[in-house]
């Protein structure tokens, strides 16, 4: 028996993101809710009639009380960030989609463990824990999963080397003040620094490594995409897909996401992603790995930053 998944809207990353485990062997029925009622049927049925060539897999659109039984439920929706609108607009107008949700998966679902994607993730990710009632070992963040994918992207094609072998974070905000750790960043066991100073004696042709230009590359890679395409969604349903995977495997696994933080570096009461035991029974912990003072202040100040946001929500229900 697989697992049932409720994806919570419909737009480009819910679509995508219930395409892609449609495809996957260990889902068996994907439930799709959204307000709007003829996108969400098209989408189940677009996605239904692809599944042909699998094992069955019962994939719908539906209401709130067809969630019962849910083994992991995606929340997606929300609305993009439009031109002029600030920061704590966007977060405040999402967080209250995140209320009015809510307490319809409290009462159909419960039990369920939960992956939040709506943006600013770590904003609604603290907003969900709050506003449920919900334990939050069972609320995942997407939190810098799709960061750390650019940024092993990025090294990947830097170096020429395949992207299984990098061991690289982003931690912090899934936003402008992430930061990337590089005294745990390693290619094969090597640091990156000294790793770079091996391949450039070897290849003369091998560009200077610059730590800023990779970060720079990671945190402006979502609005360079948005600017071409208008909306990203590939790269985010593979992050959330992967995290999945996580959650329905038989060990636990040691990722990126946003969760609930409780003096790790020293921060408290905020969610955000540094590294993070998750596994079929959500998050067991924190991987309390040693970082430079430099890089504990760089997670402090981000986790500042997102205090500063949620200060001013309203998150009363």
């Amino acid at each position: 028996m697989g697992s049932k998944i409720t994806i919570i809207g419909a737009g480009s990353v819910g679509a995508t993101i219930a395409y892609t485990l449609s495809q996957e062997d260990y889902v068996s029925e994907i439930l799709i809710i959204d307000v709007l009622k003829d996108k969400v049927d098209g989408e189940a049925m677009d996605i239904a009639q692809g599944t042909a060539f699998r094992d069955p897999i019962d994939v719908y659109s539906g209401n709130y009380e067809d969630a019962v039984g849910s083994d992991i439920v995606i929340i997606t929706s929300g609305i993009a960030r439009k031109p002029g609108q600030s920061r704590i607009e966007l977060a405040q107008t999402n967080v209250n989609i995140i209320k009015s949700i809510a307490p319809q998966l409290k009462k159909y679902c419960p039990d369920a463990l939960f992956i939040i994607v709506a943006n600013p993730v770590d904003i609604m990710t603290y907003a969900f824990i709050k506003v449920s009632g919900i334990p939050e070992q069972q609320v995942i963040g997407s939190g810098t999963l799709l960061d750390t994918a650019r940024l092993r992207y990025g090294l990947s094609k830097h170096f020429d080397v395949a992207q299984k072998n990098i061991h690289a974070y982003i931690f912090g905000e899934h936003g402008d003040t992430s930061f990337v750790p590089w005294s745990i960043s390693n290619i094969a066991s090597v640091p990156v620094k000294e790793y770079s100073q091996f391949i450039e004696q070897k290849d003369e042709n091998m560009p200077a490594f610059d730590e800023e230009v990779i970060t720079n590359y990671v945190r402006k890679s979502g609005g360079e995409i948005i600017k071409r395409k208008g909306a990203t969604f590939y790269g985010v349903t593979v992050a959330v897909v992967n995290l999945v995977s996580m959650l329905n495997a038989a060990s636990e696994s040691i990722t990126t996401v946003s969760t609930m933080m409780h003096g790790e570096y020293g921060v408290d009461d905020v969610c955000t992603s540094c590294l993070t035991i998750v596994g079929p029974k959500g998050v067991k912990g924190k991987l309390p790995v040693k970082l430079e003072p430099e890089e504990i202040e760089k997670f402090q100040a981000s986790a500042n930053a997102l205090k500063a946001v949620i200060a001013d929500l309203d998150l009363s229900c």
